[in-house]
């Protein structure tokens, strides 16, 4: 998503336009940042990318990244669910503690015997 994302910002107007009919805020917010928002989710998704390949290899600092995530992810959508009213963001709550709980339950190579 943040490669199609950075896509669509780097050519507007193209025949993947219709694709922001989807999340016609998003396309708003995205374009109000100018260039700075296909340097934000370049960042995103290489964390994502970076937590991925961690949680494939199942090491800890791939946990340690997904739950850094998982965490400002539930953060952003506790806010936008306050400042914005956008109480679809809230059905993000329940499925990201579940993705957290069950992480910081997971034990590693590196992590099991220190527990």
């Amino acid at each position: 998503m943040c490669t199609l994302t950075i896509v669509l910002l780097v050519f507007p107007g193209s025949s993947l336009d219709s694709l922001w009919g989807l999340n016609r805020d998003a396309q708003i917010a995205f374009q109000s940042l100018g260039k700075a928002a296909i340097w934000v989710m370049f960042v995103v998704g290489a964390a994502c990318a970076f937590a991925a390949i961690g949680l494939w290899r199942k090491s800890l600092w791939g946990i340690r990244a997904a739950l850094v995530i998982l965490s400002l992810n539930i953060a952003g959508d506790l806010l936008n669910a306050v400042v914005r009213h956008d109480y679809r963001a809230l059905i993000g709550l329940p499925v990201g503690a579940a993705m957290i709980f069950y992480l910081a339950r997971y034990k590693t190579a590196d992590n099991s015997s220190s527990r």
